[in-house]
């Protein structure tokens, strides 16, 4: 089937991908099918149900390279799971009745779409495998093309997520202007709290990011800059296991002789933990559309912040969260080279008719290739054993999974 047009939609979370996988598909089709035209749904899956949507013009073809400069999806991001009827109806972007599925693949055959790129992580390339399914079992001639964007970097069997090297990049940078806070008070713990619900790569690459920045400043101890005062003194991950009330003793001794305390904590650490607790005091713990609990409500820097602060004499606690800001921020250098190489291949596969999920597969000696839907799936978990996290670890001298972990 020859290709005459193609949709591009992003959904879910912001990553520092979008703009610039936008551009890419767009400066691609533009170099090897200009023939081949462009919308953009506006919202991800809201405007492929709702039919918002826009054509790629020449002005935005002949200027695409001005979206790898930007951070943010220009054309807009929802969560919507098409398979969840209750919150497509609830959110008005269906009628009651009517299956998400069903709306969504009529709408790309009226808008007369022979190919769909989905940029988003897990939750929307599973849902474009839903899609992808539906038009394969009812006769639709469309083919689904994802890439994966995700700063968690945590999809199955994908090797690397586009723009998770730059989230790490920018949670380092965060923290390097957030350290200095730790002047304002006596005994102060500051808490830097990083994206990653299950998955506890970013936290361990944005302490890895951060400590290589240490390495590019110059210190004064005599005059109070010290090293010591600014370094990453621990890094707590869903995948790791540790005693509370002996990494709480370890650090303790850290702010008897430096008075402060730095600690990394991913957003999921403890989770389940967390809702148990608020659940026996009769709280309800909202969920988003595809399930899971809303990290802004259960808040675990906090929570680890308040166990850590009451057993290591904390008279200070202060709790910052990068993720805002890193998944905004523009792609750097090395996620648009990858970029570019998905955006390449992912195009090559449109045009050939072979949908999936465009990445490095792990699973098949890291060949980029358009990786099966039924293969892709989220929460893998972030290989603490690595020899840069292990050495990360032993540098700033916190014992590697040693004990069970304890947070109840």
């Amino acid at each position: 089937m020859a290709v005459k047009k193609v949709g591009i939609l992003t959904a879910g979370g912001l990553a520092p991908c979008l703009s610039s996988g936008i551009g890419a598909l767009i400066e691609r089709y533009t170099e090897v099918a200009p023939e081949v035209e462009i919308i953009c749904y506006r919202s991800g899956y809201k405007g492929l149900l709702l039919g918002d949507s826009f054509e790629v013009n020449r002005t935005v073809r002949e200027n695409a390279a001005r979206l790898h400069k930007r951070g943010g999806s220009p054309i807009g991001n929802s969560r919507v799971k098409l398979t969840n009827v209750a919150d497509c109806v609830k959110r008005g972007l269906i009628q009651e009745g009517q299956d998400p599925l069903a709306v969504a693949a009529e709408r790309l055959r009226k808008d007369g779409v022979d190919v769909l790129h989905t940029i988003g992580g897990d939750d929307t390339n599973t849902t474009a495998a839903d899609l992808a399914a539906f038009l394969r079992q009812n006769d639709y001639e469309l083919t689904v093309v994802g890439l994966p964007k995700t700063v968690d970097n945590d999809v199955i069997p994908i090797k690397q997520s586009l723009g998770a090297w730059t989230a790490a990049e920018q949670g380092a940078r965060f923290f390097e202007n957030v350290v200095a806070e730790q002047n304002a008070n006596p005994r102060m713990l500051i808490v830097h709290e990083v994206m990653g619900r299950n998955c506890g790569w970013l936290t361990a690459a944005t302490a890895d990011c951060y400590r290589k920045l240490l390495d590019q400043l110059d210190f004064l101890p005599e005059a109070g800059l010290s090293r010591q005062r600014d370094e990453v003194h621990g890094v707590y991950i869903p995948e790791m296991e540790f005693d509370l009330e002996k990494e709480a003793a370890r650090l303790r001794d850290v702010m008897d002789d430096l008075d402060c305390v730095n600690i990394f904590i991913s957003e999921g650490a403890g989770v389940e933990t967390i809702v148990k607790e608020m659940q026996s005091r009769g709280e309800e713990v909202p969920q988003d559309a595809f399930g899971h609990y809303k990290l802004d409500a259960v808040n675990p820097g906090k929570w680890f912040g308040q166990q850590f602060a009451a057993m290591i004499g904390a008279e200070k606690t202060l709790v910052q969260k990068s993720g805002y800001f890193s998944r905004a921020a523009r792609a750097n250098e090395k996620d648009l080279a990858l970029i570019k190489r998905c955006a390449d291949k992912a195009v090559e596969c449109a045009l050939a008719g072979q949908g999936g999920v465009v990445g490095e597969d792990e699973e098949r000696g890291d060949e980029l290739r358009a990786i099966e839907f039924e293969r892709i799936r989220g929460g893998k978990p972030f290989n603490k054993n690595t020899p840069w996290f292990v050495e990360l670890l032993s540098a700033i001298g916190q014992p590697h999974d040693s004990q069970q972990l304890q947070t109840s």
